[in-house]
């Protein structure tokens, strides 16, 4: 290679490949985390975040000399004397591999980022039923919760270094003239020392772990059909399930999955049908006006008790439980804290538009709604 002068080649075209992917990975997972709707590309980014962080430590062993963990500089007092030096030498000399600080930080990518990946795969499965872990979600779900403060705090903690890390690199650049923003994009690092030399069989690790990356990604983006995302739950036929709950409820709406309310919320429905959302319901009526026999109401009653949000470990059923913190359930969805925090960034006047009309209509947001599918990549506001 030709050798810039005064310069070192550092960072050779794999090295700065596995940066700027870790790097994009993570903050386009953060991004996508966002919006409920993009679960599968947050799922898809984030499995190459984490296949990125496998190549790294491995990197950290096999790698060029500057990659190498035996490299990096993690003495408390190297680190002192590195803040030290900077302000008081503005033009001081710097190495040519990991200063003290990109060490630690370094070091703080690789396990907070893999906290995140663990805990982030360990989600999918427990909390959303999805993936090759979705078998965890039928003994685990009562640790969804856990795991999302953990996965979260560990993102925010991690976004926040890496803007500590890209001011420090600003800094570098235009306070220090140490031409730092181009190091990983050039390899060529302002220092003294040698260059750094990558073997044919480590690159040919590289391409490895990139082609895995690629496949993972593309069948991931899919979001239903493949073995990294397909959902443990199965569309539900209220039809073919309960008849009477499917006929006699539905002549009116659209039948509503029953996991989505607690047993005592559906106790308070079977107890006040002489108000049923303004409608009377009574077996005493005349045929043809809202009339369920006596026999028919407890067929359905039995139905909804039996699938309720007390016998799921569906992540809405298990919210909607913990929201509930040991008080009765309402009687509309609508009424519980869980929904309402899910659906406060939702304007009052997109639930009164022409094709919403009223909170409780949950299907027109949610496609496969009716067939008890609640999706995040299924979800759609009417504009």
């Amino acid at each position: 290679m030709n050798k810039k002068q005064n310069h070192v080649f550092v960072w050779p075209v794999y090295t700065r490949i596995i940066h700027w992917l870790i790097a994009s990975s993570f903050t386009l997972a953060f991004i996508f985390s966002l919006y409920e709707n993009l679960l599968n590309l947050h799922v898809a980014v984030g499995i190459i975040f984490g296949l990125m962080l496998v190549y790294r430590i491995i990197w950290g062993f096999i790698g060029p000399q500057y990659a190498r963990f035996a490299t990096l500089k993690l003495s408390l007092e190297k680190l002192k004397f590195y803040f030290v030096e900077k302000v008081q030498d503005r033009y001081r000399d710097i190495p040519a591999g990991h200063n003290p600080a990109s060490s630690w930080f370094t070091l703080i990518v690789i396990v907070v980022g893999s906290i995140i990946s663990i805990t982030g795969l360990l989600l999918y499965g427990i909390q959303e039923g999805k993936g090759y872990l979705g078998f965890l979600n039928d003994h685990y779900y009562m640790h969804m919760h856990s795991l999302f403060i953990v996965h979260q705090y560990a993102s925010y903690t991690l976004l926040a270094w890496a803007i500590v890390h890209v001011v420090g690199v600003l800094v570098e650049q235009f306070y220090h003239k140490t031409n730092m923003v181009f190091a990983m994009i050039t390899g060529y690092k302002k220092a003294k020392g040698e260059d750094s030399k990558t073997g044919k069989y480590k690159s040919g690790l590289t391409w490895i772990f990139l082609i895995i990356s690629i496949m993972v990604f593309y069948v991931s983006i899919d979001g239903r059909n493949n073995p990294f995302v397909v959902s443990k739950y199965t569309q539900h036929d209220y039809k073919h399930e309960s008849f009477t709950y499917y006929s006699e409820c539905g002549a009116c709406h659209k039948p509503y999955p029953p996991f989505m309310l607690p047993a005592s919320s559906w106790e308070r429905i079977r107890g006040g049908l002489s108000n049923h959302f303004g409608e009377e319901i009574s077996p005493s009526m005349k045929k043809g006006e809202n009339r369920i026999s006596i026999n028919d109401q407890t067929v359905i009653f039995n139905y909804l008790m039996k699938h309720s949000a007390d016998t799921s470990t569906r992540e809405i059923s298990v919210k909607v439980m913990n929201s509930l913190n040991g008080a009765r359930g309402r009687k509309s969805i609508t009424k519980i804290q869980y929904w309402k925090d899910v659906h406060s960034a939702i304007s009052h006047d997109t639930f009164k538009s022409s094709k919403v009309k009223d909170k409780s209509n949950c299907f027109a947001c949610h496609k496969n709604f009716d067939k008890g599918m609640l999706e995040d990549i299924d979800i759609l506001i009417p504009q």
